[in-house]
């Protein structure tokens, strides 16, 4: 890779963990967001949720409807959109307007990820493409692992309009960077809005969301409580707690460079592979889950695991539609959102009716059925008809 490209890929990894931090920075500061505009934490938590479902419902049709235009003008659209909604949620004291300011910019948010995993695809060789994606999913893994604590640090250590203002200093440092550095990137070759749609007509394009729909849910649907799966399964402290999400982020990291590795060696496998790693690190979850130890450990190759699956998420559905970029990596996060909503609500259904120690069984169901949507895929096409 040229030196270009390598500066490039670093400002879209940090506009992507700029635009994630906004989306998921906020839970750590949800009772502080209560008091400060008066409302009920169920209430705060719809900056949370409308944010995703606004994500999920604008997925397909965003990057689809910018998919022609200037790719930097675009970025720089919807990055200028982030910033002016986090200075609305600085200053207002209305709470309706703070919702708003942050559920306008939840629309935009889809074009920006899915331009970033194009434009860094694009800027490599073919071989070398899932190793630049791997890149810019650091910047996915850090937005949604560790945003998190460093705006509820800053939240208690200064004030919750100075942890806003970082949501909107680093979007406008990459607004920045970007007008700055980033090259203009006209759309070459201009597809019409019913040949992207014309994916859709692929049973491989299907079957490929489907499985990405089953391999979040088997990820989210467990994470999603792994801060009460160790306070009372494990029965660790609160500090101990803090320092195990900050392991399972860490690794997330590290399985995103590993990911690239991978996949550029032999994609398709690991892909096969995932489910089978994943699950076992489960089932051993079920049966060590008490122990401190071992739990730590897990933590770690679990938060491994988490990192690698974000990038094959990503490359199964974009490998199924690779002559619809933009609204392939549109179709790719409405997935991974839907995966995270669907196993979420089952984890919780599950610990309701069983206890928080069988949650593990929704990412065990979840990862069989995506290996039988993997494995449907890959008995009715060829790698060559897979790619072409």
């Amino acid at each position: 890779m040229t030196k270009p490209n390598n500066l490039l890929i670093f400002i879209l990894t940090i506009g992507v963990f700029g635009i994630i931090n906004t989306e998921m920075g906020v839970i750590g500061i949800l009772p502080s967001i209560a008091d400060h505009f008066h409302v009920s934490i169920s209430k705060a938590g719809l900056l949370v949720s409308l944010f995703a479902l606004a994500v999920a419902v604008s997925g397909p049709t965003m990057p689809l409807l910018f998919s022609g235009m200037n790719r930097k003008k675009v970025m720089l659209l919807v990055l200028g959109v982030f910033v002016l909604g986090n200075i609305v949620s600085i200053f207002t004291t209305n709470f309706t307007l703070a919702l708003v300011a942050r559920i306008v910019p939840a629309f935009f948010h889809p074009i920006y990820c899915s331009l970033a995993f194009t434009v860094a695809a694009d800027s490599v060789s073919k071989e070398e493409a899932p190793k630049a994606v791997s890149k810019v999913f650091i910047g996915v893994s850090a937005g949604m692992v560790v945003g998190v604590p460093i705006v509820s640090f800053i939240a208690n250590a200064a004030s919750i309009e100075m942890a806003m203002a970082f949501f909107a200093i680093v979007n406008a440092i990459v607004f920045l960077a970007t007008l700055i550095f980033v090259p203009s990137m006209p759309v070459e070759e201009k597809l019409s809005y019913g040949a992207q749609l014309s994916v859709l007509k692929k049973s491989i394009t299907w079957l490929s969301i489907v499985a990405v729909i089953l391999l979040n849910s088997a990820i989210f649907g467990v994470y999603s409580y792994l801060t009460e799966y160790l306070k009372t399964v494990t029965n660790m402290s609160s500090n101990t707690i803090s320092l195990m999400l900050l392991i399972y982020g860490g690794a997330n990291i590290i399985g995103n460079i590993a990911a690239g590795k991978l996949l550029t060696k032999n994609a398709n496998k690991s892909v096969v592979i995932f489910p089978f790693a994943l699950g076992a690190v489960y089932i051993i979850l079920f049966l060590f889950g008490q122990f401190t130890i071992p739990m730590a450990i897990l933590t770690l190759i679990w938060g491994i695991l988490a990192g690698i699956g974000g990038n094959i998420n990503q490359y199964w559905i974009m490998s199924s539609a690779p002559e619809s970029p933009d609204f392939a990596n549109g179709l790719f996060l409405t997935a991974v959102n839907l995966g995270t909503t669907i196993g979420a609500a089952a984890g919780g259904l599950f610990i309701s009716e069983l206890g928080t120690q069988y949650v593990v069984f929704v990412g065990l169901l979840s990862l069989l059925l995506s290996s039988v949507m993997i494995f449907l895929r890959n008995y009715k096409f060829t790698p060559t008809q897979q790619l072409s």
